[in-house]
This record gives C-alpha cells, structure tokens and sequence, in this order.
C-alpha cells in the first residue's frame, strides 16, 4: 500500500514492437479514475530500458517518462505485450528489473504476451495464466509451472493478475480499480470512458 495521501505509482513498461492499446488502455483506466473527483488516486508513467523513444506497434512513436534506473517505485506494476515481447523475454537486465520491481509492489498487472515476461522472471509459476489467444502455446512452453486458462478474459491469483490480449487489458484495469477502490468508481471511470463495462459480476 503506498503512504497515506498519495495516490498509487502505476508503472507502465513500454518497449519497441509494444502493442499499443495493450499499454494505452490502461493507462487511460488509471488516468482517469477519479478525474472527476480529485485528488485522483492513481499517479500513471511509462518506463522504458532509456530515455529514447520507444517504437510501439505500426510506428507509433512515444517518449517514456522514465528509464529503469530512475523509475519512482511503483505500488503497480503493469506489463504490456506485443510482438516486442519475443525480443524482451531474453532480455536479462530487463528480466532482472522486472522481478526486482515485484518484490515490493502493491500488484503486478500483465496484458497480453506481458505474460511470458512475467514467466521469465518466475513471476507465474504456481498460478494460473492467460494470455493472447495466439500465443497460448509460447506462454505454456515458457510457464510449465503456471496453469494456462486460455478461455479466461483475466485472471486475479491475487498479487498477479494477467489478462488476455490487447482490450483484456482494460477489463482487468477496471477491475483492479473496482478491487482497491470500490465497484462504483470503476463504473464511474467506464462510464467516463464511454466503455461497455457491466462491472466485476458483468
């Protein structure tokens, strides 16, 4: 849990080839938790290996806020996919970082193939995963400890909670935000979004 009086660290990674709704969906969801009655609760950044813009999906160019050795310690940490992520998952330094940051956060959120870098850094091995739809197979191969649940949208174990691809990931957003803040501020922060979502039991 973070201090009293300051909102929640949300960490967002980003690297080349990241899908892009799969970080930008929630980092929307968090953004605008509570836009309406601040403070808002959420403080959201982006991350990346440096400074340099990170190429996302079709060549979307976006500036990090941060780089991994200056991150503020998140109390969430949340870990896209995309084709980027075949790439990182043999990305040491970034593994290391990952498991690193874990450790002493609130959460650790996955979206999409975020889900083979979170069984990288042996963050699933006992739990139950998800992933896309098209890389169930990758997430089994790389978990053999971790039970894959492809027909799940997301799955809570807890400290870890994983989506499937790409706008799996709001859903799950809007249910961490239901989780540590209540049913209704997530629907308010649907409704807000304009998104059809029918709240945790929907």
């Amino acid at each position: 849990m973070p201090e009293e009086n300051r909102p929640r660290r949300v960490a967002i990674l980003i690297f080349d080839e990241v899908e892009v709704l799969d970080f930008c969906g929630p980092f929307e969801v968090f953004s605008v938790t509570g836009v309406m009655n601040p403070p808002q609760p959420f403080q959201v950044y982006t991350v990346a290996e440096t400074l340099q813009p990170v190429i996302a999906r079709n060549g979307l160019s976006v500036n990090p806020s941060y780089q991994l050795s200056d991150c503020p310690a998140p109390d969430i940490l949340l870990i896209p996919g995309g084709l980027g992520t075949r790439r990182e998952m043999h990305n040491a330094d970034l593994i290391a970082w990952i498991r690193n940051q874990a450790v002493h956060t609130e959460l650790v959120l996955s979206v999409c193939t975020g889900a083979l870098l979170l069984a990288k850094a042996g963050l699933l091995d006992g739990l139950e995963a998800t992933t896309h739809h098209g890389a169930i197979d990758l997430l089994r191969e790389v978990a053999p400890r971790t039970r894959v649940s492809p027909e799940k949208r997301f799955i809570d174990n807890g400290k870890v909670l994983v989506s499937a691809g790409i706008s799996a990931g709001i859903d799950m957003s809007l249910y961490v935000v239901a989780r540590l803040l209540g049913e209704s501020e997530a629907l308010k922060t649907a409704r807000y979004m304009e998104y059809d979502w029918k709240g945790i039991g929907g």
